[in-house]
């Protein structure tokens, strides 16, 4: 009787089959292998995997290069040259510290041009309440003015391709950090012209850093 855990010598004959059959399936797995390189070709759901590659798979394309990023613009420099901008924007559009001048910009396509659009939004420095909100389209070498909010506090952002505009709504008595709603109104280019889509008005609470109202005692 063998002891427990031992295991019995396999005969020379079934080790040298059992080689021959490894290598049989091997070279049957290389043949399939190079078969199946003029199959379907590139992945198209990502970085293929290593044994695609040995396979002859084509590898995913590099990255966009940042050439390809959006011309970035001198945003004040554009304001303060805009006419349609108000003389009250461009006097108090000042640096708030050093260099450094109080307005957001982003890039988008807003009016669908070969180029994208520029969205401008000028604050105060002390509180950051927008007091303008302007669009830049592509125009040759220059930029066209094809949108403005001057209305304050307003802030205009890009949403899937619409135009979002932000306004604050004060009752009498409210302090700039606490309003009493918002409007918000949705935009969308069209017949080279943004008219309006949508328009929703919020109302915030008074509830303010969490303190609630005191119950009515009976």
């Amino acid at each position: 009787m063998r002891g427990l855990g031992t295991r019995a010598p396999r005969p020379p004959g079934a080790l040298k089959a059992v080689i021959t059959a490894v290598s049989v399936l091997a070279a049957l797995g290389l043949l399939v292998s190079a078969c199946g390189t003029g199959g379907t070709g590139a992945r198209d759901e990502g970085p293929a995997r290593s044994e695609s590659m040995a396979s002859g798979a084509t590898a995913p394309s590099a990255p966009p290069s940042a050439s390809e990023s959006p011309d970035r613009v001198n945003a004040v420099k554009l304001v303060k040259a805009d006419p349609d901008v108000s003389a009250a924007v461009k006097r108090d559009l000042e640096p708030c510290v050093g260099d450094e001048y109080p307005v957001d910009v982003s890039y988008g396509d807003l009016t669908g041009g070969s180029a994208d659009d520029i969205v401008i939004n000028v604050m105060t420095c002390g509180d950051a309440v927008g007091v303008g909100s302007y669009v830049y389209r592509e125009d040759g070498d220059a930029y066209e003015n094809v949108f403005r909010a001057e209305e304050p506090p307003v802030y205009a952002e890009i949403d899937r391709g619409d135009l979002v505009i932000t306004q604050q709504v004060y009752d009498k008595g409210d302090s700039v950090a606490y309003p009493s709603g918002e409007e918000v109104i949705t935009y969308r280019w069209s017949e080279s012209r943004f008219t309006e889509r949508a328009r929703t008005h919020n109302d915030y609470s008074k509830v303010v850093d969490g303190d609630t109202p005191s119950p009515t005692e009976d």
